[in-house]
């Protein structure tokens, strides 16, 4: 299975949701990172962040570079075009052959652009006809970021797992656990998880338990979403 994991915007916790993700898998796990920016070479990136979280998750890097801007404009400052949506797509293929799980993690928001032509992760799943994961933000805000990036992959034909909170607060406020009660209604889609703040700060076996307390039983865990406003269960991350 491939499953493209997308964010509604850039810092909202997207490599630690992928991580989660291959640490509840039960099986042979690789996470492809088409473009990386912000990362000179020898420099740890996201793929390395994943490796480090849950060892022995195969991951391959495509492109990288140095400016922390959007993948085709860093692209395009030293020179390059970036990454098409077809050379992910047969990389992602690639992994797949000897991987139970593949998961393409992209760079910033879905509709990002790639390659100077326009390519997007979006046109990544496209390509694979991979479902979605989108990873969204916990406070205000996010009802209407997430009923966009819902809008978005629906416009394009493309499935939708569900979305998953990628950094919430061991003290949620009233926003907070309103949220989390109306996201699935607000995008039409499962909220599958949420990863407690200061999860990626976890050694990899303490990780590995966290991802199983925030993530839903679709993803590998056993985290239930709250039918109303209340109390958000909170699994804490304990570094050891």
């Amino acid at each position: 299975m491939i499953l493209v994991v997308a964010g509604t915007g850039t810092g909202v916790g997207k490599t630690a949701v992928t991580a989660a993700v291959a640490a509840a898998h039960r099986g042979r796990t690789a996470v492809l990172k088409p473009a990386q920016t912000g990362a000179v070479p020898g420099e740890a990136g996201d793929a390395d962040e994943v490796a480090h979280l849950v060892p022995g998750t195969a991951v391959c890097e495509l492109a990288r570079y140095p400016d922390p801007l959007a993948p085709a404009t860093a692209a395009r400052r030293v020179g390059r075009a970036g990454v098409r949506a077809a050379d992910a797509a047969d990389a992602a293929r690639a992994l797949a052959r000897e991987n139970d799980l593949v998961l393409v993690e992209g760079a910033g928001g879905l509709l990002v652009r790639l390659h100077a032509a326009g390519d997007t992760l979006a046109d990544v799943a496209a390509e694979l006809g991979a479902p979605v994961l989108l990873v969204v933000r916990a406070g205000l805000g996010t009802l209407n970021d997430t009923a966009l990036a819902a809008e978005a992959v629906a416009a394009r034909g493309l499935a939708c797992a569900g979305t998953v909170i990628g950094n919430l607060g061991v003290r949620p406020d009233l926003a907070v656990r309103c949220n989390l009660a109306d996201l699935p209604e607000v995008s039409g889609l499962p909220l599958l998880g949420a990863l407690p703040e200061g999860a990626p700060a976890c050694r990899p076996r303490a990780f590995a338990e966290v991802a199983q307390a925030a993530l839903a039983p679709p993803l590998g865990g056993r985290w239930r979403a709250p039918r109303r406003p209340g109390r958000v269960p909170v699994p804490e991350p304990v570094v050891r």
